[in-house]
């Protein structure tokens, strides 16, 4: 729906909205806009955070950046405005990320440097999404294809409920479409399929190995979107009248062999949770990217949760929803603020996800409803 959109056009719209939400915040008072991309080109191109700044309207005083951090771009960026808050540097900034996968698909018109195959730094698997998928099945032979189909089959059921209790609706802002027949609203996702069966999933080609696991209905889709946020100090928060959704405790990034680069969230929750000073069962709600079924289930048997566990994407996931690279890391926040609204005897969450060429992303975030006693919701 958004293939007569630009990219640029997604991430300002979704500015814009955001700044319509939160009127007590003046936009002089943005100290910086980092917004992400993967394929930093054409509409997507152009130092992103400040192309988008002016296109959304905030004064010209308001600088701003790209970057680039693959799936975990969005991420990537709250962690970076975050760490310039703590630092003392910015009091507010915004943060998010765009991806037009449609414009521009993963891995167009890049060129890796040769040596990568040539000294052996890499397999070839490495550079191609679904290869990586495949390896984390042979390295875990317990995480079967029938596993991965079901995770993948309750992840479309889940965002298909959340979008029929109206979970998911308040965060998202309508954008006008165009396409061949004239104008539209896109008001929802478009790629959610609540008929999927485990017989139809069974049924589906495997495109990266014959007679493999990985399909296209327990992977991510790939599509378009956009995501920001607003990050502020809590003194900034209070005298501005900006209502706190969460509170960052800890971040992490990590890397791992980027052959299986799925499993890079593990060694990330680790490091986050290490630098928190908590355990994984202080984790009450999980906001784990689905770029695959496979990759969410390694970490889950990482850390012995289990399949099904209510705790883990509540509302579904990429699967579902899809995954436009750069800008899922904040879509995996704005579903866990909803949720702490609705969990005040859940303290801390956590969102992470795997990024291309062999790395994780976790960040630890506390909710500002805790009591320790069940909600009425």
């Amino acid at each position: 729906m958004y293939w007569q959109t630009r990219a640029d056009d997604l991430v300002v719209k979704a500015m814009i909205g955001l700044m319509e939400r939160n009127p007590t915040l003046p936009p002089e008072r943005v100290d910086d806009v980092a917004i992400a991309a993967t394929t930093q080109t054409g509409d997507q191109g152009l130092t992103l955070g400040r192309t988008a700044a002016l296109l959304a309207g905030l004064p010209k005083t308001v600088p701003g950046y790209a970057i680039d951090r693959m799936c975990a771009g969005a991420m990537t960026s709250v962690t970076t405005i975050a760490g310039a808050i703590a630092f003392g540097a910015y009091d507010v900034g915004i943060a998010g990320g765009v991806e037009h996968m449609g414009r521009h698909p993963m891995g167009f018109d890049a060129d890796p440097n040769p040596r990568f195959l040539s000294e052996k730094l890499v397999s070839a698997d490495a550079l191609n999404m679904g290869n990586t998928a495949e390896r984390i099945h042979d390295r875990f032979p317990q995480l079967t294809k029938e596993r991965s189909d079901r995770f993948a089959m309750r992840s479309q059921q889940k965002a298909f409920a959340a979008y029929e209790n109206g979970k998911m609706q308040p965060d998202l802002i309508p954008i006008a479409t165009r396409n061949e027949t004239g104008w539209g609203l896109a008001t929802r996702d478009e790629t959610l399929r609540p008929e999927t069966t485990m017989e139809g999933l069974a049924a589906l080609k495997t495109p990266f190995r014959p007679h493999g696991r990985v399909t296209a209905g327990n992977s991510s889709g790939l599509n378009d979107g956009a995501t920001v946020s607003i990050m502020a100090s809590a003194d900034a928060a209070k005298e501005l009248g900006l209502t706190a959704k969460m509170r960052m405790v800890s971040f992490a990034f990590a890397g791992v062999e980027p052959e299986i680069m799925g499993i890079g969230p593990v060694p990330s929750t680790e490091k986050a949770l290490r630098k928190a000073g908590l355990t994984i069962d202080d984790i009450g709600l999980f906001e784990l990217n689905e770029a695959f079924a496979v990759q969410v289930l390694s970490l889950l048997d990482h850390f012995g949760i289990d399949d099904e566990d209510p705790r883990v994407n509540q509302w579904g996931g990429a699967i579902a929803i899809g995954h436009p690279l750069a800008s899922s890391g904040v879509r995996l926040m704005i579903q866990l603020a909803a949720q702490f609204a609705e969990r005040p005897d859940v303290r801390y969450g956590l969102t992470a996800m795997c990024v291309g060429l062999g790395q994780g992303g976790s960040v630890i975030w506390e909710n500002p409803h805790y009591t320790g006693k069940k909600g009425k919701k």
